[in-house]
């Protein structure tokens, strides 16, 4: 059964060894020329920090990559970062690792989680400079998972508590997402819990023998790339 309101897509996440190589591979595979990502600000509950790209439609993406300077935190950090797969793809470079859906009030995120807690990470309160919010992170750190398949198909759920968006303040790219597209060797399972999650229009999730993976097609001002 479905979920009587739908996610909307709120931003995208690159993950990086380092912002300065999160930020080349952007601008590279989006050939940005005026416009390019800006330093966001530091998590120090999760020792990470951001740089973020204003996208139409009060979406935006972000790169994101351990602060070097942080101290380790107390608990595992988001997205998977801590995690020795991620650590491994990391190393082969920046790439498209995950995406982020907003749950628009009234509905209440955590209370949404308390009568769903099986199929809804934990949710804790979070804080960057004057923007607060609170998203789903899973205990471990991990990225979102149903029946053991994720691998950052399924979204993290995020509301944001702060009267402005992050997206509000950014320079406008004229980039637009126009579809994201996920290929997992269990695409039905992943795609059971978007329909139930509410987010079923906003990726395509299809079969595919290899390594599972994310792209974004986004249109720019020199025409259709692709994000992966």
């Amino acid at each position: 059964m479905s979920t009587p309101h739908a996610l909307k897509l709120d931003h995208l996440v690159v993950a990086a060894a380092t912002l300065e190589a999160g930020e080349a591979h952007v601008i590279e595979q989006l050939g940005l020329k005026d416009v390019v990502p800006q330093r966001g600000g530091k998590h120090a509950r999760m020792g990470t920090h951001n740089s973020l790209l204003g996208l139409w439609g009060g979406v935006y993406l972000e790169i994101i990559a351990i602060d070097p300077e942080a101290p380790a935190p107390a608990r595992p950090r988001w997205f998977g970062l801590d995690d020795d797969a991620v650590q491994a793809r990391l190393a082969r470079g920046p790439y498209l690792a995950h995406w982020v859906a907003r749950v628009e009030r009234p509905r209440s995120l955590p209370r949404w989680q308390a009568q769903y807690p099986t199929r809804l990470a934990p949710v804790i309160e979070m804080q960057r400079g004057v923007l607060t919010w609170q998203i789903g992170v899973p205990e471990d750190g991990s990225l979102p998972a149903w029946q053991g398949a994720g691998e950052g198909l399924l979204p993290t759920l995020i509301q944001w508590d702060s009267p402005h968006h992050p997206s509000e303040s950014l320079p406008s790219s004229d980039c637009a997402v126009t579809a994201l597209r996920g290929f997992h060797p269990r695409a039905s399972v992943l795609n059971e819990q978007l329909q139930w999650l509410g987010g079923d229009a906003l990726i395509r999730i299809e079969d595919t023998l290899v390594e599972p993976s994310l792209a974004a097609e986004i249109e720019t001002p020199d025409g259709p790339r692709t994000l992966r």
